[in-house]
């Protein structure tokens, strides 16, 4: 008999890579395709794209996809589709307007192309032969943000995404709550709940706040206005246009992926400029600085942002003077901590006025509900089962402590499942069926999925404590232990190299004559490594990367 499965291969726990799998029968629904992004334990990683092994392991058992649903714009949703596409077979992708004019995007910057279909709100849309999904209006900081319900043979599941129930957005498109109230009337069976701000106890302001506060700041600023926020955020780019257009500015945009999302809005007519009002980068020179408001990407202080090329006078187009005002109008993401604040600390170093969210919260408004917020509209949808998502396990916990506190829930009907657990779902009962591996696929340059672990502890391992060759020569067969050379590269400072490298060639010298002379030289070298390395680490506390060659002369 089929059963309604539900397997979530991101989201789960991190705030990103969200790629939710629904199934029944041979049927699979899947709902957004996200990136993550890596953590200071991996570097050299562009981002982290959702492990697709079950999917592909479903395929090859005879199962269909039938479709993808897209919940918004943002990259944590939409970022992995152009690694992830080509790795799966055909099939029809649905999203609202402005979201697929930013999937097409990501999709032909990887050089191939997918048809996606345009949902109308309310309007429900066959999927298979057992999915149906409709769209609902919702809140967030990037316009055309949807709620998905999905209605499945043993009920409705309402996938409730990033979203805030903005009193006022820039818009004027406000949450549905007519549609979600039927909705809590039909009898929802799951819902799902972006629990991100849960620790949040007041209400979210609404986004159209941002405007005023980036007004008082326009007047103040004698150059340059640079605000640099989400690329995505046309709401916050809609009002900055607004304010620049009173104070008599010209807009200017720098960074690809917020030249690209603007075009996009404007072309999709979800974001209004002036013509006369925008002026190319190249061009900065043409006007005194205090008739431009430059809209710069990389408020995250990203290494080789457009921001950060400008920050660190790198940048071939956008040069910062002391009489120039730059405002990070983006709260920093956890793990981004280093890069944000180096870019604000070398501002201020530089005597450049720099305006971020804690000295001036007004510059920038979240776009996740708070704790008030989910409740409400948990109490409007009314599901049987609950599962928060898009937010860390402490979060998960506290949704958890709150919405059995608050609404009464059943400790069995809040659902936490852990990354890899499939849970079954049905009217009578919720349950984790069985546990798969999810192991995150990196990108690495050109790179998909083939840095694994153990690369990326040893670029920790160089990244942290350097790295030792030991070059060992062998002439007619015989190694040459005299000729033994040691190089390191980011291990000792240059005035304790002379006593550490000596130290290292004697005690390689002497492992090396303790083995057997007829080893072979795979396992000399992994003896050596081995060895070596525990007596490095009693000498200097350090573990530096050892890597053994034999060069035969």
């Amino acid at each position: 008999m089929a059963k309604l499965r539900l397997i979530p291969l991101g989201g789960m726990g991190n705030v990103t890579q969200n790629m939710y799998v629904y199934e029944y029968g041979d049927e699979i629904l899947i709902v957004d395709c996200g990136i993550g992004f890596p953590d200071v334990y991996m570097p050299g990683v562009d981002s982290l794209i959702p492990d697709i092994s079950y999917l592909q392991k479903q395929l090859a058992a005879g199962k269909k996809i039938m479709g993808l649903v897209l919940s918004h714009g943002h990259d944590d949703h939409i970022g992995a589709l152009p690694y992830i596409l080509p790795d799966l077979p055909n099939f029809p992708i649905y999203a609202s307007s402005l979201t697929a004019g930013f999937a097409n995007q990501r999709i032909t910057d990887k050089g191939f192309e997918r048809t996606i279909t345009v949902l109308k709100d309310r309007v429900p849309v066959k999927i298979g032969s057992v999915f149906q999904a409709m769209t609902i209006a919702m809140t967030h900081s990037v316009p055309d943000t949807k709620h998905v319900v999905i209605d499945t043979p043993e009920g409705l599941i309402y996938h409730g995404s990033d979203f805030k129930l903005d009193p006022a957005p820039v818009d004027g498109v406000l949450p549905d709550f007519a549609a979600v109230e039927q909705l809590g009337k039909q009898g929802v069976l799951l819902m799902l709940i972006d629990c991100l701000r849960i620790e949040r106890t007041e209400p979210v302001a609404s986004e159209s706040k941002v405007g005023p506060v980036l007004q008082q700041l326009m007047a103040e600023a004698q150059g340059k206005f640079v605000v640099t926020l989400m690329s995505s955020h046309i709401h916050r780019i809609q009002q900055l246009v607004t304010v620049a257009e009173k104070f008599q500015r010209k807009i200017v945009l720098v960074g690809r992926s917020v030249e690209q999302n603007v075009r996009v809005s404007k072309e999709l007519e979800k974001l209004t400029i002036p013509k006369d009002m925008l002026v190319d980068k190249k061009n900065l020179n043409d006007y005194r600085d205090d008739q431009l408001c430059v809209i710069v990407a990389g408020s995250q202080g990203q290494e080789g942002s457009s921001l950060v090329r400008a920050v660190f006078g790198e940048h071939r187009d956008l040069q910062l003077t002391q009489r120039d005002m730059v405002v990070f109008s983006a709260d920093v993401i956890p793990g981004n901590e280093v890069p944000y604040f180096r870019a604000i600390d070398e501002l201020a170093r530089n005597e450049i006025e720099v305006i971020y969210p804690d000295i001036n919260s007004g510059v920038h408004q979240s776009g996740h509900a708070s704790a008030p917020e989910q409740m409400r509209l948990v109490n409007l949808v009314k599901p049987k089962y609950i599962m928060p998502i898009g937010g860390a396990d402490r979060h998960r916990a506290l949704f958890r402590r709150k919405v059995m506190a608050e609404l009464k829930f059943a400790d069995e009907n809040v659902l936490l499942p852990k990354m890899g657990e499939v849970l079954e779902l049905a009217q009578t009962r919720a349950s984790i069926a069985e546990t798969i591996s999810i192991i995150p696929r990196v990108v690495d340059g050109l790179g998909i999925g083939d840095v694994g672990p153990v690369v990326l502890s040893d670029r920790l391992s160089l990244s942290q404590a350097g790295m030792v060759v030991i070059v060992i020569p062998r002439q007619d067969g015989e190694l040459q232990l005299r000729k033994l050379e040691v190089i390191s590269r980011g291990f000792v400072f240059m005035k304790h190299a002379d006593e550490v490298i000596t130290f290292i060639k004697e005690r390689s010298i002497e492992i090396i004559q303790q083995l057997d002379a007829k080893i072979k030289d795979e396992e000399l070298k992994r003896t050596l490594e081995r060895r070596l390395a525990r007596r490095l680490y009693k000498v200097i506390q350090r573990e530096p990367v050892i890597v053994v060659t034999i060069l035969d002369l």
